[in-house]
């Protein structure tokens, strides 16, 4: 997030850029820590200090929270952000939930349950890409599931019976069919 903010904040095609990134980055740090998130519906700061941050462009533009700002009724307000920080707390605990849960959904609905068992014939993937072109396949084997280490992490055994060093994550494997 930082970086996009700083690309944002700093290309520009005619001028050399390369130095101007230490100038912005306080300002975009700031920018993020002000805004609200999705997942708590506060800002960072809020969460920290329990009350919003003035804003330099609320000073600038004399926003109304500036303008009936009263030194009096600053303290008892003070208080009653105090009083109620744990209900705001709460709210964004439940809101981060619920946040948590949509991700969860969107990711469930789109990953694909599947498992192997023990001699089944899969490909792996292949870790290194050096010496190879655009048209090499990115898998190699066959090989034969030999035992599960855990759910989704499997031994491997060449087709020849000698084993693989290293277990592997079945999101680096495939099913091979003959």
């Amino acid at each position: 997030m930082i970086l996009q903010g700083l690309k944002a904040r700093i290309f520009d095609p005619i001028e050399k850029y390369d130095a101007k990134w230490l100038q912005e980055l306080p300002r975009v740090v700031w920018g993020l820590c002000t805004q609200k998130t999705r997942a708590t519906g506060y800002s960072p700061f809020f969460m920290v200090y329990g009350f919003e941050a003035v804003l330099p462009s609320d000073i600038a533009f004399g926003a109304p929270r500036i303008q009936n700002y009263d030194g009096n009724e600053a303290e008892s307000t003070r208080r009653t952000d105090i009083d109620s920080a744990e209900e705001h707390y709460l709210t964004a605990s439940l809101q981060h939930a619920r946040y948590e849960k949509q991700l969860r959904r969107y990711h469930d609905r789109n990953v694909q349950e599947r498992d192997f068992n023990i001699g089944n014939l899969v490909l792996r993937r292949i870790q290194s890409t050096t010496g190879t072109h655009k048209l090499s396949s990115p898998w190699e084997g066959p090989f034969i599931i030999s035992r599960v280490v855990v759910a989704g992490t499997y031994c491997l055994r060449r087709q020849d019976g000698t084993d693989v060093s290293n277990p592997w994550n079945i999101e680096h494997l495939r099913h091979f069919y003959p």
